[in-house]
């Protein structure tokens, strides 16, 4: 009995397509599945903060804090795949995620402002500035400077030196 090498390949190959189709549709399903999640925790932190939530708020944008961390360390561990859709794609999320997590960090620091709670505001720009110190962050750093400024205006820091 011979093999039939013609049709043992052609079959391989159907079935190494099938894998590769399956694990793409993967690759996109996990990837659309942290873009709906992150997507549904800047939701619900707007939702809470517009409810006076503040704390569940915050929680949220941890959340999302804690899945840019999650996606930096997944691309970290592929970086030797570099120029990979999937790494690519990865990449992209986690630096929206923090993006969107430091303009939260901005619009809860003027929720604060706007219900006069200053020393809150400035704790909340403050942690913008401590917190996101990639040079691609730079704006956020400078938008958060400004805001601490013109509390100032609105709001002096109290004198410590005063006894």
């Amino acid at each position: 009995m011979a093999i039939d090498w013609r049709r043992t390949t052609q079959a391989f190959v159907c079935s190494l397509a099938v894998c590769v189709g399956l694990l793409a549709g993967c690759a996109r399903d996990t990837y659309q599945q942290r873009a709906d999640i992150l997507k549904d925790h800047v939701e619900n932190f707007y939702s809470n903060l517009k409810a006076n939530r503040v704390e569940a708020a915050i929680h949220e944008n941890e959340q999302i804090e804690a899945m840019a961390d999650q996606m930096a360390e997944t691309v970290r561990k592929r970086a030797q795949l570099q120029g990979t859709t999937q790494v690519e794609r990865e990449f992209a999320l986690m630096k929206t995620a923090r993006e969107t997590a430091a303009e939260n960090w901005i619009a809860l620091g003027q929720y604060f402002a706007i219900k006069k709670q200053p020393e809150r505001a400035r704790a909340t720009y403050q942690r913008v500035m401590d917190t996101y110190t990639n040079p691609t962050e730079r704006t956020y750093r400078e938008q958060a400077a400004r805001a601490l400024k013109d509390l100032e205006i609105l709001a002096p820091a109290a004198k410590r030196d005063n006894p």
